[in-house]
């Protein structure tokens, strides 16, 4: 869709306004109601917090821009700002977009949320559904399988506790079931099975050689929140990707990789602040966190720039002290 495009003219002017953002963001002033990603019914809540992150990846933002937009005939390049839940990719995505675009460096904020195979619902059930067939699957090939374990089984299935730990040291057979059902689940998550990783590298590699217009997808909540809107990047010269797998290794066409980070247990803390009820997250929903963090560790090395949840600008080996 996206492999046939007219191009821009070449451009070298935007190494010029680089050397010239710190002095005019320095005092800029951040509004809440900035443009955000561009993920339907997607909302974003400005807060310090994200601003103060935004201000001191900035400086370390500009430096890695340079580099790239040098290399390209087009004075482009493309950031992807990535981390697990609840550390602010959207807000701080954005906030870097305004800040470049405010200081004349047209920026892009592009959703990775929009390009998994199937809607959230869809998709959802597809992870549960992925987990359970590799959990009895596994009991089936470790003659584990009988009867009284699969009712036992179903039971936990029903109130979705099937992903609890606890229950390890209640049944014999659970651990070979839980465990068949996370390796299910790891060949699932952020894989090409889940995600349409070739259409997102083709408008990235289209952005980064030139094309003046792109088709972007949109994808809602439901089926009828499906649509594709051709977008004018004529005077884009930063495209930002939002998203959890931005740093993924089914992508390469990303120049500057920016690692949010959050320990687990900070996620956690997180996710437990903004639930407004007090619920703790599912056994299963735990389980995708996890997996989702040791699939962005992996990927770490590969990060041009990483900051805490606390706000420090940190390089890979302090990162690995801090995830071991």
């Amino acid at each position: 869709m996206n492999s046939k495009f007219n191009k821009i003219a070449t451009d070298t002017s935007v190494l010029e306004k680089l050397n010239a953002t710190l002095t005019f963001v320095d005092g800029l002033n951040i509004p809440s109601d900035i443009p955000h990603g561009d993920m339907p019914g997607d909302k974003i809540e400005i807060g310090d917090s994200h601003i103060a992150k935004a201000r001191t990846i900035f400086p370390a933002l500009v430096e890695q821009l340079k580099k790239a937009a040098a290399s390209n005939s087009f004075g482009r390049a493309v950031v992807c700002v990535h981390g697990g839940s609840g550390v602010g990719k959207s807000e701080i995505a954005s906030i870097l977009s305004y800040m470049l675009t405010s200081a004349g460096i047209k920026s892009y904020t592009m959703s990775g949320d929009n390009y998994p195979h199937r809607i959230p619902l869809y998709n959802d059930a597809e992870r549960l559904h992925t987990f359970r067939e590799g959990g009895v699957r596994a009991l089936a090939a470790s003659k584990l399988s009988n009867p009284s374990v699969i009712a036992k089984l179903q039971e936990l299935q029903k109130v979705d506790d099937d992903a609890n730990e606890a229950h390890i040291s209640e049944y014999d057979w659970f651990k070979t079931y839980l465990d068949g059902g996370r390796s299910a689940l790891e060949n699932y998550l952020g894989t090409p099975k889940e995600i349409d990783f070739e259409e997102v590298d083709s408008i990235l590699s289209a952005f980064l050689n030139g094309a003046d217009k792109l088709w972007l997808k949109r994808m809602g909540r439901d089926e009828a929140s499906l649509w594709y809107d051709e977008v004018d990047m004529s005077d884009t010269k930063v495209l930002i990707l939002e998203w959890t797998h931005g740093n993924s290794n089914y992508l390469s066409n990303v120049d500057i990789p920016i690692l949010l980070n959050s320990t687990p247990e900070e996620t956690l803390e997180h996710r437990r602040s903004r639930n407004r009820d007090g619920k703790l997250d599912s056994p299963f929903t735990m389980l995708i966190l996890n997996i989702e963090q040791e699939k962005i560790k992996s990927q770490a090395s590969k990060a041009k720039i990483i900051i805490t949840k606390s706000g420090e600008l940190i390089d890979f080996e302090t990162f690995r002290k801090l995830m071991a």
